[in-house]
């Protein structure tokens, strides 16, 4: 049963572009310059530095309306259970960035005291994220490898190996907070809109394999060392496997059982997650009954497995960081910051939109500068976010960063008081919490099916992505993305698909004439439509599209008329040679284009051809107007423009009348300015709607013909309304006109 529509009815004239300018009045907006705008950013007033420093510090907005009774108990039963999480994790990816576990807690705590001032999320739970440690331990290794000697640098004598490494990822690390800090101040934070969800997933795909193979060696018990550089997982993999047979039989056991047993609870915890107060915090759990496991029986002497070792107790005094580090790592610190800055976002947009509180992206950006700028003061590492442990945070009761605070002071107190008690842990032990927690990441790998069905260029962006960060390495990996990423961009506005319309009968609608059964398009009218913006690299394809759709090519149909011109005026020559002369002239003069010396002289297709008295052919066109639709042109460059002036003047010389509809008024302003407009080319030919130049094209070609009747040309029945058309043989279309 079809659904009943209300109609409705309009009852006006026709109008061009130029007759709605005259008859509705407009208003001249003033535009500011570039120097306004300076002027503007940098004024400053009491209102003005009030939401200045409020923005710099969003601490002082959400404190002031913060509930203690309704949310002080959720925050801190959240911060524990986060806490719990954080340290664990902290003393994992660790593993990952090639430094001893204790530095993982330092990320844990430091960078989360500035974050609680300067960020704006409520939800996030900062501290150290497996991507962005993979990407640090890729620069440690290079910079100070298991194998060979370390870089010369000053700042490296007098240090050990591991002191070394501290100062590579420290160094790294303020670097990176160095660039987020500065395109936080610079008001950049839209440069996370060129890493897609597509990308995002492709790349961090990719990276959990890369931190798959890299904790193999830990769940194995092998001494394998570092690798890193190009190809440098498939290296990784081949020495693996040339050694598996030294493989630690205990290491493995326990680290099999630990990973089941965390990816059933997890798997509970999900699944239950509506009953459950607060997420089972499994790790903390199988950390503990490790460490006591492995102190009891005496692992380390007894099976040779590998522990963590000596804990530092306490904080080491803050450093600064190398000079010669930064010079190393000045490319690699880049994509680490905007990998950094780009995930925590995401993962703040999801909470900020569930729980109806806005974010800013360039004090995000700052909150993290300065929160990695001073953790890395203090020896911590990259830090950003996880989606798990923010999941853990927002779940269990979390609703401010008083969560997060508490968290880490957690961390604090298992640093500074029972750090010891970690002394005996396994590192498979943390190899296996890293390898369980990539579940969602690796799971992202059926992203691909789906994609290839919707959209195979979004799959070949994922696909492309992940492939090089796989074989690359993360950093290249992430530069070939954005290419391709860019390609697929280029792409789409270059090669558009392109259509013609035709009119949904007893309507002012105009559809893909391919796309609905009953079309019908008005007699001698083409509408073309290109749906997307038009510039220097796809006017020419656009020509190209313009020409299949009208099925000839206008400067071939120009000097097929002026050579059978020709050969009918030069019996005319020998009675008048003056007269023809001049005419010939009168005709030639209105051909001119610098193209026409290198068009092809073959028939055009779809043209009806006349024949002369002579046995020449002049070819007739089978249509008398041209109109483009332009609601889709979002811009035209200058290279664009005079193309279009070109096409236009090759349908206007085979006497063709060309409009445009729809045309965003920016574009206008700029044709305006451009001088696009001269005696053939008018602003007469712009029209407001698709349906206001078919009606015009159709009354002029009416007149031109002189073949109106006013009982059945359409043109005349001026008492037809929208749903009202009567029918036609070719066209059939309601009239938006008064009645005269």
């Amino acid at each position: 049963m079809a659904t009943q529509r209300n109609p409705y009815a309009v009852n006006r004239p026709v109008y061009s572009e130029d007759s709605f300018t005259k008859e509705h009045e407009t208003i001249s907006r003033e535009r500011k310059t570039l120097v306004g705008h300076v002027k503007e950013y940098f004024s400053c007033d009491s209102k003005r530095a009030k939401s200045a420093a409020l923005t710099l510090l969003p601490v002082v907005g959400w404190m002031r309306s913060y509930r203690i009774r309704e949310w002080l108990l959720g925050d801190l039963v959240s911060g524990v259970s986060t806490g719990l999480v954080a340290i664990m994790q902290g003393l994992a990816f660790s593993l990952l960035a090639e430094l001893p576990p204790i530095y993982g807690l330092y990320t844990a705590f430091f960078p989360m005291l500035t974050y609680f001032f300067f960020g704006t999320s409520r939800h996030l739970s900062v501290g150290s994220f497996p991507v962005l440690s993979l990407m640090i331990g890729a620069v440690v290794l290079r910079l100070v490898p298991e194998d060979g000697p370390s870089a010369d640098f000053v700042a490296f004598q007098g240090l050990n190996k591991t002191e070394q490494k501290v100062l590579v990822a420290s160094s790294v690390t303020f670097l990176m907070g160095i660039y987020q800090l500065a395109m936080g101040v610079l008001q950049v934070g839209f440069v996370v809109v060129y890493l897609s969800d597509t990308l995002v997933s492709g790349f961090t795909t990719a990276a959990a394999v890369h931190i798959l193979v890299s904790q193999l060696k830990f769940v194995l018990g092998l001494d394998v060392g570092g690798l890193s550089g190009i190809l440098s997982l498939i290296y990784t993999l081949e020495k693996i496997f040339s050694i598996i047979s030294q493989t630690n039989i205990c290491d493995l056991v326990m680290s099999i059982v630990i990973m089941v047993v965390v990816f059933i609870v997890k798997e509970l915890n999900d699944r239950y997650r509506a009953k459950l107060p607060v997420p089972i915090p499994i790790e903390a759990i199988m950390t503990i009954i490790a460490c006591g496991v492995s102190y009891a029986f005496d692992f380390r002497n007894r099976y040779q497995v590998t522990v963590v070792g000596k804990m530092i107790s306490g904080f080491a005094p803050p450093t600064a960081p190398s000079v010669e580090v930064f010079q190393e790592s000045a490319v690699e610190s880049f994509p680490i910051a905007i990998v950094g800055f780009a995930v925590a976002f995401s993962v703040a947009k999801v909470y900020s939109i569930k729980h109806d509180y806005s974010i800013d992206g360039n004090q995000e950006l700052i909150a993290f500068g300065i929160s990695n700028i001073f953790g890395a003061s203090f020896s911590s590492f990259a830090a950003s976010t996880a989606l798990s442990r923010t999941a853990v945070q927002e779940s269990s009761g979390g609703k401010t960063q008083i969560a997060g605070l508490v968290s880490a002071m957690m961390a604090m107190i298992v640093t500074v008081a029972l750090g010891f008690l970690l002394e005996p842990l396994p590192t498979s032990v943390l190899g296996a919490l890293v390898i369980v927690n990539l579940k969602g990441m690796l799971m992202q790998f059926r992203e691909i099916p789906y994609l290839w069905r919707r959209d195979k260029l979004e799959c070949a962006v994922w696909v492309g992505t992940c492939l090089a960060a796989i074989l690359l390495g993360l950093d290249l990996g992430l530069a070939v993305g954005l290419g391709v990423e860019l390609l697929t961009v280029i792409l789409r506005t270059q090669f558009p698909r392109c259509s013609v319309l035709a009119n949904v009968p007893g309507t002012d609608l105009y559809r893909d004439r391919k796309d609905y059964r009953r079309m019908s398009e008005p007699k001698g009218v083409k509408i073309f439509r290109m749906p997307s913006p038009i510039y220097f690299a796809n006017i020419e394809f656009f020509r190209d599209k313009l020409v299949e759709a009208v099925g000839f090519k206008p400067l071939r149909v120009l000097r097929k008329r002026n050579k059978a011109l020709r050969k009918v005026q030069n019996p005319r020559q020998q009675l008048d040679p003056e007269a023809a002369t001049n005419s010939l002239g009168n005709q030639m003069s209105t051909s001119r284009d610098p193209d026409t010396n290198v068009e092809n002289l073959d028939r055009p297709k779809d043209v009806k051809e006349r024949q002369c008295p002579d046995g020449g052919s002049v070819p007739n066109v089978d249509i008398h107007t041209l109109i483009l639709d332009f609601s889709a042109v979002s811009f035209l460059d200058i290279s664009a423009l005079k193309g279009l002036k070109m096409v236009l003047k090759e349908f206007i010389q085979i006497n063709v009348d060309v409009y445009i509809v729809s045309c965003d008024v920016y574009i206008l302003e700029k044709l305006h300015s451009c001088m696009f407009f001269d005696d053939e080319i008018q602003t007469s030919i712009f029209f407001p709607t698709l349906h206001d130049a078919v009606l015009h094209a159709l009354e002029k070609d009416g007149e031109r013909n002189d073949q109106v009747e006013t009982d059945s040309a359409p043109m005349l029945s001026a008492s037809h309304r929208l749903g009202e058309a009567p029918e036609f043989d070719t066209f059939e279309f309601p009239l938006l006109r008064p009645k005269p």
